[in-house]
């Protein structure tokens, strides 16, 4: 046996226990034996005691914040525990304090609770031989399973490869519903508020499809391939969920299309069927081909625990597997059970905020007292103005806009506290006039003129191009705090987030970019190989995609982008779309790793702008294409590479995988297409703040303001002229992240929960119709769920969170869908009070300033200073 800490014996009535002995009456290996036997080996030396085992089988289960969660998988940890000796055990946890120390996803508890451990039994303090039995129970745990107790909920620590995955069946229902979603996500992802045919409803539907099919399909064999393999497995199940993710994400580039064809935008009515598809194909391509280079820094690592995937996984799990009838916290109900109670509760609830009681979802009650008040509007109204509402909402399509049952507490806690003082600076920049904004309303997307109407665009274009002499007649455009509170926050949030990422997690880019190297050289190596936790371990027994595959489809998509933009009018030239992939590859990687961890994600978005208004001043057109090859692909990478983790947690095999998206892909993007054609054909006033069934294309009209203002004006004349402030704000967010770091470091325990990169998204929230009410109610379900229950109430936490998240978010989906259809489409009114209250006053018609337009009939620059 190796040699275990110093001066440890097990006194008992016989005597003394020496170490050795103790060691080889229950840690020898025993696979051989018996259940019986190996419980009575290990626990010998209790029984000296005179201890019930079944006690200590108890502690085995309740040790290490693991409570009833590894009530499945009791018997492999304790298999395990003879496989390990105390060197070992020490080494495992010294590792693990040194790679979870400063993660703050890892469990507070057992971080404390293992610095005990290698600090010897002394310190421990809970007698020799429990210091024994915990000392490798966390080892166990940790070289065998996972440390996160949200990942142990939903990731079984064995793995059958035999079981089928790829299958003919699977792939007819997974393509089947990815065109189903993707048609009715894009149809209906224009319009606010917004819900999706989520992948929880996919899934909800997939299922009995997959086991009708296993029922009623012969078992034979067509050109070689058995039809029906047997029953509907749960590794098939999450295939299809991974084909039908492609669908329910929806294609990012047919949101940007609505900016550039439709006239009341720039009217490019050129952008027809064919090149919307020729785009879409080239962004998702792109993106896939990015997500398999990220692997290394956002698949394999332990760290990227993806907690916006978990609640997919759990679902899974309650569709398909047995569920242990046990009662936790007083419950008994089987999570299938409770996921169709909740099921329909959402489901006939939903009816009330929005179609029967519109008032309960914009529950703007503070301005029902007085409507016309300003000030009240401006400080509590829900569309308006700040959000200082208490209660704001009974939708729970608003409540989860913050994901208040899926992301760490940590991350939501962080974004809120960070749009709460958003809201404060935004209402002092108003109240003091700060550049001109007292004259617009204070949280708008839309950019005004010096007369306080809407930008007219076309009085400052000459045949499509800028025309200085026009703009220094017409207006500068100007726009709300909300908007250039959160465009400055951007700016900042990007150098910030790269430097302070960077700096926090250099090791984990190091060994990644490492592994990528040797890969690319031996090209026989699989990924898996320097990657020692469980799930990795497990996943050495596929063979690996190999990096030069996703390098081809990153090629192939670039190739296709070029000659997109070059071939079509689209008034960009080629040099900038490479400068801008590059730019975008380079922000990915950390970006990436933040969002594996937090569940937020920083992109492109606004940088892609400003690259647009630099690279081509005076072209719109070229700020929106900028914004495409940046935010798109970024967008669309992070969506490929988080079903690529959701399949390492399921050990589905990585190649078939590969093929899975490559084919749904394609699918995607054709009916996707489709159903902007429809929308943009068939549907009067279509991104229209008017339009009846609130069809209103929220991200065109924040899309257009932002093009306005970067490329059509340019960057000069807004940063140097209008707002010059932006242009410091990367240059502060870079010199801000080296002190947040330090501080980080020297204040470790005090600071632990803060994210400063969280902290500033949630600044990001304001500048549109978005504001602090859409995340207050999120607040609260967060604390109660994500933290409360999480640490009051473990094991209910594990079995019914994510079960509950499902369900709510699938009863909103199937409602809000009936409701378009049955009554939203063409629609059929129910005006009564509780349906126009809260769209009533001030806060309701979201045009009142202020301050009024001064009497000479403009306000802001000098006449003549703008050019």
């Amino acid at each position: 046996m190796s040699a275990e800490p110093k001066n440890l014996s097990y006194p008992n009535q016989l005597g003394t226990v020496s170490v050795a002995e103790a060691n080889d009456s229950y840690i020898e290996p025993v696979s051989e034996k018996s259940s019986s036997e190996k419980k009575n080996a290990i626990f010998s030396v209790v029984e000296a005691y005179q201890h019930d085992p079944d006690t200590i089988i108890e502690r085995i289960k309740s040790s290490g914040d693991m409570d009833d969660i590894l009530a499945e998988d009791a018997d492999f940890i304790v298999d395990k525990l003879y496989t390990i000796d105390a060197t070992e055990s020490l080494k495992v946890l010294n590792e693990a304090i040194d790679y979870f120390g400063s993660d703050i996803n890892f469990p507070e508890q057992s971080l404390e609770k293992m610095r005990l451990l290698v600090q010897g039994e002394e310190a421990y303090g809970q007698g020799p031989l429990f210091y024994d039995l915990d000392l490798r129970l966390e080892a166990s745990l940790l070289k065998f399973h996972s440390p996160y107790p949200e990942v142990r909920s939903v990731c079984s620590p064995i793995d059958d490869p035999s079981i089928p995955v790829e299958t003919l069946r699977a792939y007819i229902i997974g393509l089947f519903w990815v065109a189903v979603g993707s048609f009715v996500n894009q149809l209906i992802g224009f319009r606010q508020p917004h819900f999706t045919l989520s992948s929880q409803v996919i899934q909800l539907l997939s299922v009995p499809c997959g086991q009708l099919a296993a029922r009623i399909i012969p078992d034979v064999k067509i050109f070689g391939v058995r039809l029906n393999p047997g029953p509907w497995t749960y590794k098939e199940q999450v295939f299809v969920t991974i084909i039908t993710n492609v669908g329910a994400h929806g294609a990012v580039f047919i949101y940007y299309a609505p900016t550039m064809r439709l006239k009341m935008f720039y009217g490019q009515e050129w952008m027809g069927y064919g090149f919307t598809v020729v785009m879409g194909l080239t962004c998702e391509f792109f993106g896939l081909g990015l997500a398999g280079v990220l692997r290394r820094w956002a698949v394999y690592p332990a760290k990227a625990v993806w907690p916006t995937i978990l609640p997919t996984l759990q679902l899974n799990k309650t569709l398909l597997l047995p569920d242990a009838k046990k009662r936790i916290s007083g419950w008994t109900i089987s999570k299938y059970k409770f996921f169709n109670i909740v099921l329909a509760g959402s489901f006939v609830f939903f009816f009330f905020p929005d179609y029967l009681f519109t008032a309960l979802s914009t529950f703007n009650w503070p301005t029902w007292i007085a409507p016309n008040n300003k000030k009240l509007a401006f400080v509590m109204g829900s569309r308006i103005g700040a959000g200082f509402n208490p209660i704001t909402t009974f939708d729970w399509s608003v409540i989860s806009y913050s994901s208040p049952l899926v992301l760490p507490f940590f991350t939501v806690i962080n974004r809120y506290v960070g749009t709460l003082i958003a809201g404060m600076v935004m209402l002092i920049m108003v109240y003091t006039n700060y550049k001109y904004t007292g004259y617009i309303p204070p949280n708008t997307a839309d950019v005004y003129d010096r007369f306080g109407k809407t930008f007219n665009v076309s009085k400052v274009l000459n045949k499509g191009r800028f025309d200085s002499d026009l703009y220094k007649q017409y207006s500068p455009p100007y726009i709300s705090a909300g908007n250039l509170m959160s465009q400055a926050v951007s700016y900042m949030i990007y150098t910030f987030g790269f430097v302070y990422v960077l700096l926090t997690e250099w090791r984990v880019f190091k060994e990644a970019i490492e592994g990528f190297i040797k890969s690319l050289k031996k090209r026989e190596t699989s990924n898996f190989e320097q990657f020692n936790d469980p799930v990795s371990v497990l996943m050495k027994n596929y063979p690996e995609v190999p990096d030069w595959w996703f390098l081809i489809v990153l090629g192939l998509s670039f190739a296709i982008a070029c000659i997109a933009v070059a071939a079509f009018p689209t008034t960009t030239p080629v040099w900038v779309v490479v400068v801008v992939l590059l730019v975008s590859i380079a922000l990915i990687v950390p970006f990436i790793v933040l969002y594996s961890s937090t569940g937020y994600f920083l992109s492109m978005n606004m940088l892609g702008t400003i690259l647009g208004g630099y690279l081509v001043p005076g072209n719109g057109l070229v700020c929106i294409f900028t914004r495409i090859f940046g935010f798109g692909v970024d967008d669309q990478a992070e969506t490929f590479v988080g079903d690529q983790k959701l399949a390492h947690y399921a050990k589905l095999p990585p190649r078939a995988v590969f093929r899975a998206q490559v084919i749904a892909v394609f699918v995607q993007i054709f009916c996707s297409a489709g159903a902007l054609e429809f929308l943009v054909t068939g549907l009067p006033n279509f991104c229209s703040y008017t339009q009846e069934s609130r069809f209103v294309c929220t991200f065109a009209h924040s899309l257009y303001s932002d093009s306005l203002l970067l490329g059509v004006v340019g960057p000069h004349r807004t940063f140097d002229v209008l707002y010059p402030i932006l242009k410091y704000c990367f240059l502060i967010g870079a010199l801000l992240a080296v002190p947040c770091y330090y501080a980080k470091i020297y204040f470790s325990k005090q600071l632990r929960f803060f994210h400063p990169v969280l902290f500033l998204g949630g600044f990001l929230r304001y500048g549109s119709t978005y504001n602090l009410s859409y995340y207050t109610p999120g607040l609260y379900v967060s604390f109660a769920f994500m933290y409360y229950l999480r640490e009051r109430h473990l094991a209910w936490w594990a079995k019914y969170n994510y079960i509950l998240s499902s369900a709510l978010t699938a009863g909103v989906a199937f409602s809000g869908i009936l409701i378009f259809l049955a009554l939203q489409y063409k629609p059929k009114k129910l005006v009564w009070w509780g349906n126009q209250v809260s769209s009533a006053g001030v806060d309701g018609k979201m045009v009142a300033t202020y301050l009024s337009v001064p009497e000479s009939g403009y306000f802001g620059l000098q006449e003549g200073t703008w050019s």
